[in-house]
């Protein structure tokens, strides 16, 4: 696009910084939950986000034993370590570094999520984004590719892995999820940097900085820190410059669904009727 049209477009700022809080989840994993918490509770589509990341086996090697989910979907994102999951429908395989694994839980599955190391570091993401109403009972699926099979799209100053969606450069990640126009970048920028995207309008997006720091050209208040999230306001791109350091950091976005959420624990439908029918169903075997 000419820079004349880009110039044109109306830039997304930073809404709001969220700083995720500490939790533990499965069978005592510790992590960071970014969405879901009482600073952000959820960013429609998206449900919940908790990033983890310790070289200490104490702290991830009793990983997820079998859980259920129903009504929505579960992305795994590795930066670092190995993961092994395993479903009740005879789904199996291990996420290694770079790899996702995006899974439809739809009617509802039962699967486990363990670290296939013993030491070392484990660093990554779970993200859950919901599925409007006529989908939630949807049968099971899965995407999944490892980190050779994500595109990598080369810029002058910056590297973006494409996991879902396709950028302005055409480049589309291997996943695909129509129903939320999910978007979904892993983006390296070199020091002193400039970053610009544009990004559908009405869709709802955040950023995830891993390392470095982001600020926004002309706007000197607006920084954001490693390991915090910023909400970005409403626009038709974004447009980012890095600090005297490399950044990395994830850039996701959506289509808001604009439905009721009913939340039930691993359940996420629209009514607390079908929450209730969800364990109802999952205590009768019926998964």
């Amino acid at each position: 696009m000419p820079v004349s049209q880009q110039a044109t477009r109306v830039k997304r700022g930073f809404a709001r910084i969220v700083k995720g809080m500490p939790a533990t989840d499965g069978a005592g994993v510790e992590l960071s939950r970014v969405i879901g918490q009482p600073g952000l509770e959820s960013l429609d589509p998206f449900l919940l986000l908790d990033a983890f990341r310790s070289d200490r086996a104490e702290d991830y090697i009793a990983g997820f034993p079998p859980h259920p989910h129903r009504g929505f979907e579960t992305v795994t994102y590795l930066l670092a370590g190995r993961m092994r999951h395993k479903d009740n429908a005879g789904h199996e395989g291990v996420i290694q570094p770079g790899g996702v694994q995006w899974m439809t839980a739809g009617r509802g599955i039962v699967h486990s999520e363990m670290p296939e190391q013993e030491n070392g570091l484990l660093a990554g993401f779970q993200l859950w984004v919901n599925l409007p109403a006529e989908h939630k009972m949807d049968a099971p699926a899965y995407q999944e590719y490892a980190a050779e099979q994500i595109p990598v799209e080369h810029r002058q100053h910056s590297e973006i892995r494409v996991i879902a969606g396709s950028t302005s450069q055409d480049t589309s990640g291997p996943v695909s999820q129509p129903l939320t126009e999910a978007l979904y970048l892993d983006v390296m920028l070199a020091a002193d940097s400039h970053f610009e995207e544009p990004l559908p309008q009405g869709h709802n997006a955040f950023l995830y900085l891993i390392e470095g720091q982001l600020g926004i050209p002309g706007e000197a208040s607006a920084k954001l820190q490693r390991d915090q999230l910023a909400v970005l306001t409403q626009g038709e791109g974004v447009s980012l410059h890095s600090a005297d350091q490399p950044a990395r950091f994830l850039l996701i976005a959506g289509k808001p669904l604009n439905e009721p959420v009913a939340r039930g624990g691993p359940f996420v439908m629209n009514t607390k009727q079908q929450i209730e029918q969800a364990f109802a169903d999952y205590k009768a075997g019926n998964f």
